[in-house]
């Protein structure tokens, strides 16, 4: 029985793993789309199929924490676990469809590429980063790079008032509407950041049993009902 425990708590890892590879490669490719026109309706198909498959990840992973929680009755320390994934793969499902939502803008609007003045391609980069961290923080219980990516979050918040500035002040360089797809574009790029900020904290919540946002006192009695200890 403790043997298909851990091999459950292994491939619970290793889908979050690859779910966080999809949503950096996916990010990835809107950047490829800022700075580039080749092959554009590649890259934006490639982008679809990823969110796509980020989707049944996500439900992968949904289906393998409640068989944990129901047949394992896992003690409160790996509950915590599980319930951060279940956590986070609802960030990473919507990092996924807000990369799609970029490729959308960047397939139909009429933006010229490369973006030149607005440093909106070094957001893209960045939350590649973002996202890259914050996986890997959970996988290897990294408390300290769990906490650099909630960090981030404000060096991303820069990034947009950044963008958003620059855009006001070269208003003669760009259409009406190439600002308000650009502004969007950034916006979402922040979001995403939101979202990998998120992963983080319940990353740190995962490890120390404390959340920001003060949930940990549900957690920890729920955590006494799975187990019958309450």
């Amino acid at each position: 029985m403790r043997e298909r425990y851990i091999e459950k708590l292994s491939q619970l890892h290793d889908e979050l793993l690859n779910m966080g590879l999809l949503c950096e490669q996916a990010i990835m490719k809107t950047y490829r789309l800022l700075i580039s026109r080749e092959l554009r309706f590649e890259q934006v198909e490639e982008i679809n199929r990823m969110e796509k498959e980020i989707d049944a990840k996500e439900h992968s992973v949904e289906a393998i924490c409640i068989q944990l929680l129901l047949r394992q009755q896992p003690v409160a320390t790996d509950l915590r676990r599980i319930s951060a994934a279940l956590k986070m793969v609802t960030d990473m499902e919507r990092i996924g469809d807000q990369a799609t939502d970029i490729a959308e803008i960047l397939e139909t609007g009429s933006i010229d590429v490369p973006v030149k003045g607005v440093n909106i391609a070094e957001m893209a980069e960045f939350t590649v980063g973002m996202v890259n961290k914050s996986v890997e923080s959970f996988v290897n219980r990294d408390l300290d790079l769990a906490r650099e990516v909630i960090e981030s979050d404000d060096i991303l918040d820069k990034m947009f008032v950044n963008v958003r500035r620059a855009l006001n002040e070269n208003k003669s360089s760009f259409s009406s509407d190439q600002i308000l797809d650009l502004l969007m574009i950034a916006k979402y790029y922040e979001r995403i950041g939101d979202h990998t900020t998120n992963i983080g904290e319940w990353v740190e919540f995962s490890l120390l049993g404390k959340h920001r946002n003060g949930e940990e006192a549900y957690f920890d009695i729920f955590a006494q009902q799975i187990s019958g200890e309450g």
